[in-house]
C-alpha cells in the first residue's frame, strides 16, 4: 500500500517540482478591439489571443484582465476572468464582454496569470503587459435645433443653409441660379431684361451658441453631460458655431468655432470631464469674454439658484439672449423653489427650460420659427 501510495503521489509532486522552474513570464498575451472609439452606452467585444513559447503542460491558468474602476462597475455580470485548461497548447483564445460601456479615456495595462498543479502544492502568478485605450463619448440624442429668437444681426457666420433665407425681405434683383426657387421669380425684371431673374433676399445671420456646462457633482451629472452633447452636435449640424465653457478642476473655454474639428474637440473634452464643486456663478463672472460678443448663451445645469438667474439676467440685459436648461430625471418634477425660480427667470428676461431625461427632443419642440 506505501508503494502504491507514494507511486501514485509521485507524478504530482515531480510535476509540482518542474513547476518551480516555469516562468509564466514567457507568456505573450495580445488583446483585439473592434476600434477605439466609442459611445457611452455601447458594448465593447474584446477577443483576447494566448501564446506560449514552450509546450510545458498546464493543468489549468487562470487569466483576468485588470480593468480601471468605472470598467469593472459596468462588467460585474461579465467579468473579464476565465479560467482555462490549456494542456500541451501554444496557443489559445478566450472572448469577453463589457455591456454598457461608460464615458471616459478607459486604458488597459496588464493581466494577471496564475497557474499550478492539481493538488494545490505550487501556485505561481504573473502580470503580463498588453497596453490598449478606448475613448468613450458621452451619449446623445438627435436633436433639431431651432434658435428661439430670429435675429438677423447676432452672430458672425453667414448660414450656408438657403432655407435661412427671409422671403419677406428682398433687398434686389440678380440672375438665376440653380436651386433657386420658383417663387423667387422677379417677373418684371425678367420681362425687362429678356432673361430670368430672382428676387435677392436679406441673408439671415446664424445663431454664434455658447454653451456652459455645469459640473457641480449630482446623480444627473451624466444626463448632463449627455444634452450638452446633443444640443452641441445639434447647433453645428445647422451650420452655426459653438463654443464651449466647463468649470471642472480645471476650466476649460473654447472658443466659436464651427465645422467636423469643433464637435470632434468638444466630444473629446467632453469624453473626459468630471465633476467638480466649483460655482457656475464666479465663473461667469470672471469670464470676461462673454460680454465682448453678442451670443446666443446656453446654460446646462441640474441645480437653478437665484444667484445664478441674477448673472444670466444681466448678461441678457448687454449682449444677447440665456436660456437655461433645467436637467431633471425621467420623471421627476419641479419642486416649488424651482417653479418659483423659472417665473422669476421669464421675468426677467431669461427663458428657463426643463429637460427630462430621455426627452431631450422636447427641449426645442415649442419653437416656431418665422
Amino acid at each position: 500500500m506505501s508503494w502504491f501510495l507514494l507511486y501514485s503521489f509521485l507524478p504530482f509532486a515531480l510535476y509540482s517540482g518542474a513547476m518551480v522552474f516555469y516562468s509564466l513570464g514567457e507568456v505573450e498575451i495580445s488583446r483585439s478591439l473592434p476600434k477605439s472609439e466609442y459611445n457611452a452606452g455601447e458594448p465593447l467585444k474584446v477577443d483576447v489571443t494566448i501564446r506560449r513559447r514552450s509546450s510545458f503542460p498546464l493543468f489549468y491558468l487562470f487569466v483576468e484582465d485588470e480593468l480601471n474602476e468605472p470598467l469593472k462597475f459596468s462588467n460585474k455580470k461579465n467579468k473579464a476572468k476565465i479560467l482555462l485548461f490549456p494542456g500541451f497548447k501554444k496557443e489559445f483564445s478566450f472572448k469577453y464582454i463589457v455591456e454598457e460601456l461608460p464615458r471616459g479615456e478607459h486604458f488597459f495595462h496588464f493581466f494577471k496569470l496564475r497557474t499550478g498543479d492539481p493538488l494545490g502544492l505550487m501556485e505561481i502568478g504573473e502580470k503580463v503587459e498588453a497596453e490598449n485605450r478606448i475613448i468613450v463619448y458621452p451619449a446623445f440624442s438627435e436633436l433639431i435645433y431651432q434658435p428661439f429668437e430670429n435675429h438677423y444681426d447676432q452672430g458672425m457666420t453667414v448660414s450656408r443653409e438657403r432655407v435661412q433665407r427671409d422671403s419677406t425681405m428682398a433687398i434686389g434683383v440678380r440672375e438665376y441660379q440653380p436651386g433657386d426657387r420658383f417663387s423667387w421669380i422677379n417677373w418684371k425684371a425678367t420681362a425687362k431684361r429678356n432673361e430670368i431673374m430672382t428676387k435677392e433676399f436679406e441673408q439671415r445671420q446664424s445663431h454664434d451658441v455658447f454653451v456652459v456646462m455645469d459640473c457641480l457633482p449630482d446623480r444627473r451629472f451624466e444626463t448632463v453631460v449627455s444634452f450638452t452633447a446633443s444640443l452641441i452636435r445639434a447647433v453645428l449640424r445647422k451650420g452655426a458655431q459653438t463654443g464651449l465653457l466647463t468649470n471642472s478642476r480645471e476650466r476649460s473655454s473654447f472658443p466659436l468655432r464651427g465645422g467636423e474639428k469643433q464637435m470632434q474637440e468638444l466630444f473629446y473634452h467632453l469624453a473626459k470631464i468630471q465633476p467638480y464643486h466649483s460655482s457656475l456663478e464666479k465663473v461667469m463672472e470672471a469670464e470676461l469674454f462673454l460680454a465682448q460678443q453678442s451670443i446666443s448663451l446656453m446654460l446646462v445645469t441640474s441645480k437653478i439658484s437665484k444667484e445664478l438667474i441674477d448673472k444670466a439676467a444681466a448678461f441678457g440685459q448687454r449682449k444677447g439672449s440665456v436660456t437655461i436648461f433645467l436637467i431633471k430625471d425621467a420623471k421627476e418634477s419641479p419642486d416649488k423653489s424651482e417653479i418659483s425660480l423659472k417665473a422669476m427667470a421669464n421675468a426677467r428676461g431669461v427663458r428657463m427650460v426643463l429637460v427630462h431625461d430621455g426627452q431631450f427632443a422636447a427641449a426645442f419642440s415649442e419653437v416656431n420659427l418665422r
